[in-house]
């Protein structure tokens, strides 16, 4: 009796310990996140979810795969849960419908837009019928994963009287992640016939090039023809 008693609870304890872990690693995709403060976060690593996966599951892989992570669930929120949890979400944030000013406006959420992962559009249930789901229902449904040019796009700058150009950019850049057309485009700052770019915007044709430029790191340091080159993850800003 008291095992039947306990089972409930075990997995209730279980599930608890995942969702913590789940927070855990989330807080990792931050880039202000520390490696001392991810160790200090989960000293014993994420014990539930590598026996879930049931393979190591190790912490830096999430700084390590940071934005290729964070596009996965951009996508996931857009894609997926923006078009399932309509109706619920509807209930929770609108339970009197006539509170809805205006039904072409999306559904604003508390929370978003997110400091990490940005904004995602929620279209109003109440007014829209189609939400992309195919007939087959969502075990037959594989969304394709669409990204910004700004996920993919790298913040470069350069040190003043070492005047760099695109193509080396670009050579340094392909040689570094061994693939040819792995750089789609570098915009130079455009500066007078005299004057030298500081700075350059270069979009990679995947958003894991970004990660393996940086490897975790905030910002890259490079070096070609005695020139070096920085480099972070390009932020918009307004």
């Amino acid at each position: 009796m008291n095992q039947v008693l306990l089972a409930p609870l075990l997995r209730f304890q279980t599930f608890n310990a995942l969702a913590d872990e789940a927070v855990i690693c989330l807080k990792c995709l931050d880039a202000k996140t520390s490696p001392n403060t991810m160790s200090r976060l989960a000293p014993n690593g994420l014990l539930f979810t590598s026996r879930l996966m049931e393979r190591e599951i190790p912490l830096d892989m999430f700084s390590q795969s940071r934005y290729t992570i964070i596009s996965g669930v951009k996508n996931f929120l857009t894609n997926i849960c923006a078009r399932i949890f309509t109706d619920i979400l509807q209930r929770v944030l609108y339970p009197n419908p006539q509170g809805l000013l205006d039904p072409n406006q999306p559904l604003a959420v508390p929370g978003f837009p997110h400091p990490v992962f940005g904004s995602v559009t929620i279209i109003n249930p109440m007014f829209s019928s189609d939400h992309g789901i195919p007939t087959g229902g969502l075990w037959g449904w594989h969304p394709s994963i669409e990204l910004s040019v700004d996920d993919r796009t790298m913040f470069l700058t350069f040190s003043r009287g070492f005047p760099v150009s695109e193509e080396e950019v670009k050579e340094l850049f392909i040689d570094l992640l061994g693939f040819y057309n792995c750089v789609e485009s570098v915009q130079m700052e455009q500066v007078g016939p005299n004057e030298q770019p500081l700075y350059a915007k270069m979009v990679l044709i995947s958003v894991i090039f970004v990660d393996k430029i940086l490897k975790g790191n905030r910002v890259s340091k490079f070096r070609i023809n005695g020139k070096h080159i920085w480099a972070r993850k390009y932020e918009r800003r307004e």
